[in-house]
């Protein structure tokens, strides 16, 4: 069993056995289990980035403060309004062109400035496929499981700037091992 408590020291080989669970709600009400796998092969310090933040609870209670039904969902803002950053700072860039880690329905990928290395904490899932992010946008994983928490929360109508019309929440994202 690896050990989870400080995911941002693992291998990169370790780290392909660590997935997050995020639970997601919609309006209060339950709305599935997002299970995502990650690709330290690609971009290692993203991986060790986020599984960090998803370690220290980060991400708990955390809203999709932006949806584009077709396009993403956006979150992990600690301020709730896209312009905030987390505790760490920010990351470099990892983008890649290939083919193979396209943002692809269910990608998970790092949100950022107009600053190439601006990430810090919010990221997306991409609720389409996306090409035109590639090279431009981290991609570092994909779901794995909860297709249905994705369209739950892409569906929701939203209003000005693209925020939900309904709060579409993180209730709790941990790390869980695959063996």
């Amino acid at each position: 069993m690896t050990d989870l408590t400080q995911p941002h020291e693992l291998s990169d080989e370790q780290l392909q056995d660590v997935l997050v669970e995020l639970e997601i709600s919609v309006g209060g009400r339950p709305a599935g289990t997002m299970q995502l796998e990650f690709w330290p092969q690609v971009a290692p310090a993203t991986v060790r980035n986020f599984t960090r933040y998803v370690a220290e609870g980060f991400y708990d209670g955390k809203i999709f403060h932006r949806v584009i039904s077709g396009f993403m969902i956006q979150g992990g803002c600690p301020q709730g309004s896209g312009m905030g950053s987390g505790p760490h700072g920010n990351i470099p860039g990892e983008f890649s062109a290939d083919a193979q880690y396209s943002h692809h329905r269910g990608v998970l990928s790092m949100a950022r400035g107009p600053a190439r290395d601006s990430a810090s904490c919010q990221f997306f899932i991409c609720h389409t496929h996306v090409p035109q992010l590639d090279g431009d946008y981290a991609a570092f994983g994909r779901l794995v499981t909860g297709e249905e928490a994705l369209d739950a929360v892409a569906g929701v109508k939203t209003g000005m700037q693209d925020r939900p019309a309904e709060e579409c929440k993180i209730e709790s994202a941990k790390l869980i091992s695959r063996i």
